[in-house]
């Protein structure tokens, strides 16, 4: 019988802080990034145990065709674009199908920009450790191409961190940031809502007052 790993995303969050604090990670030049919607409640723990600033990264997957759960690349930021050449082959997504997702996911990233963020600007991320943050791994596609947004804009280092992620992922991951702080990475991995008791949606809504609870927290102590 599969043991549940998480009781809930923030419960993950509170041990994901713990681990990246006995890494050394915490302080004001340490920036956590997460990635809404789940990502950012995992983010909110660490980010407030860490005393580090907590700002987002929007990453969306490209959505196979007839499979849209199975996805085959992903938009971060709206200008970072990952594809998977080898299973755009496999599954036979065309050129004119690819430019569509594209352009549709793209500007639902921007959308969510401008929900999230509100005209406020992108944070300060050269020369700072940069902490990307999720609530699980599945593929890993997503992520890593959250990692590499975020690579060229010149951390001075950069930590992959998740309370759970498949194997492969993990292995995968390693080749795109400087650490990789992932707690369980269970070998018959599913789905990253199997390992949480309660892996309840979050809203944009709630997603977007964790980030204002953090904001205005940082600029009362500035």
């Amino acid at each position: 019988m599969k043991t549940i790993a998480f009781e809930n995303r923030r419960e993950a969050g509170r041990r994901l802080a713990r681990a990246l604090m006995k890494r050394g990670y915490r302080g004001e030049h340490t920036l956590i990034l997460g990635i809404p919607r789940g990502g950012l409640v995992v983010a909110d723990e660490v980010a407030k145990a860490l005393s580090a600033a907590l700002d987002i990264i929007i990453a969306r997957k490209l959505r196979t065709p007839y499979q849209p759960e199975l996805g085959i690349g992903a938009v971060v930021n709206g200008n970072h674009i990952l594809l998977n050449e080898g299973l755009v082959r496999t599954v036979g997504a065309s050129q004119d199908y690819l430019n569509r997702e594209i352009t549709f996911q793209k500007e639902e990233v921007e959308r969510r920009l401008r929900f999230y963020r509100n005209g406020r600007p992108d944070p300060e991320v050269a020369s700072k450790t940069v902490i990307v943050v999720d609530d699980g791994i599945a593929t890993g596609y997503t992520f890593r191409a959250s990692l590499e947004s975020v690579r060229q804009r010149r951390p001075s280092h950069l930590v992959a961190a998740t309370p759970v992620a498949s194997r492969e992922s993990a292995e995968m991951l390693k080749a795109f940031a400087d650490d990789v702080v992932f707690l369980s990475t269970p070998a018959s991995f599913r789905a990253v809502g199997a390992w949480y008791q309660n892996y309840d949606q979050v809203s944009d809504e709630e997603a977007a007052a964790i980030l204002r609870r953090h904001w205005s927290r940082w600029s009362l102590a500035a």
